[in-house]
């Protein structure tokens, strides 16, 4: 195996598949490997270049194989697509993966470490709670509005109903009230359970100094601050603030041939987390400063006589990830302000 330079790695939870190749591409083998075998191959290869696709798992063999001393290439699974030949199976992806490493202007995602992944499991589970009770918030209004109560709108006013039904229970039938109550119980511990995440949030967000950075930026809160710290790779890896921009998705999707420029609409092909954060964080602002009263003849007021409110929102956003761009490779905090598009 001393020819052996590149060893392309097709993951799985306990079947792997390893192309092993010369500089040159020629295979030398391509077969398949258990967890254990696949550790102890890793342990004694001798050093060479390992690639995989940047999926689940591969940062956790990404970190084994750089503790053995290997150089670790994650490639984005649509770049190995157009690599994979006829039938698609283990053989054929790991050979693909293989081929996919040694293209000069390949594109790759940094390994990450324990504490961004532990980042990145704190701010999903966030958002799955959050989605969760949103789910079981619509679902009791809806059985409610079936036995005719309509609870005003508003999260509150529905939680706070359950006062009412416990002090007039002849409001709806015996087991409507018991699943009510399930309802209600099921809502709290969420609720508990979300605040305790943020509070995790916004304590990381005091003590990381990048996370304080990010939060001098208007639109950008504690939520969005570990959003960045999970997800984003490190700055220095773009070039500009665009290409920031592009990995979020932000920019519009090029059809442009024979010299000819042609924009569509915003791609969204890339960090969805992100993405959506900051539009959020962006039509937040917006808002602020139509209530302020917006100058027309700033970049904002000319947007909003000719755009929806919404594209205006993502066209902010797009503004905000550039912004943020510069910032974190400059080192320095957000200078700019929402003042010079609102009447003051």
């Amino acid at each position: 195996m001393t020819d052996v330079s590149i060893l392309a790695i097709d993951l799985a939870k306990h079947s792997f598949q390893v192309c092993a190749t010369t500089a040159e591409g020629v295979i030398v083998f391509n077969r398949k490997y258990t967890r254990g075998k696949l550790s102890e191959l890793l342990a004694n290869h001798p050093q060479c270049l390992v690639a995989m696709e940047a999926c689940a798992t591969s940062h956790y063999w990404g970190r084994e194989a750089q503790g053995h001393g290997h150089d670790v290439r994650l490639i984005p699974p649509i770049y190995v697509k157009p690599f994979v030949k006829r039938s698609k199976n283990d053989a054929n992806d790991a050979a693909a993966i293989a081929v996919a490493v040694r293209q000069p202007d390949m594109r790759f995602v940094a390994v990450k470490s324990p504490d961004q992944q532990a980042q990145a499991m704190l701010f999903r589970t966030h958002q799955t709670f959050t989605r969760q009770r949103s789910q079981l918030l619509i679902t009791l209004r809806g059985h409610l509005a079936e036995h005719g109560i309509i609870v005003a709108k508003g999260n509150a006013a529905l939680i706070a109903y359950e006062k009412v039904l416990e002090a007039e229970p002849d409001l709806v039938p015996d087991l409507v009230l018991e699943a009510a109550r399930l309802y209600f119980h099921q809502i709290a511990q969420l609720n508990n359970s979300i605040a305790a995440f943020e509070r995790q949030m916004k304590d990381t967000a005091k003590r990381n100094d990048t996370a304080r950075r990010l939060q001098t930026m208007p639109g950008i809160g504690p939520i969005n601050a570990a959003a960045f710290l999970a997800f984003a790779p490190p700055m220095e890896s773009f070039k500009r603030g665009r290409d920031f921009a592009a990995w979020l998705g932000l920019v519009p999707r090029q059809h442009s041939t024979g010299g000819k420029t042609r924009l569509g609409r915003v791609s969204k092909m890339g960090q969805s987390d992100m993405r959506r954060l900051l539009i959020t964080g962006a039509t937040v602002c917006l808002r602020w400063a139509v209530a302020k009263g917006i100058d027309p003849q700033s970049w904002l007021g000319r947007l909003l006589a000719r755009k929806p409110a919404k594209m205006v929102a993502v066209a902010m956003a797009n503004k905000m990830a550039r912004a943020l761009w510069a910032m974190m490779t400059k080192g320095q905090d957000y200078s700019g302000s929402l003042v010079q598009y609102a009447k003051m």
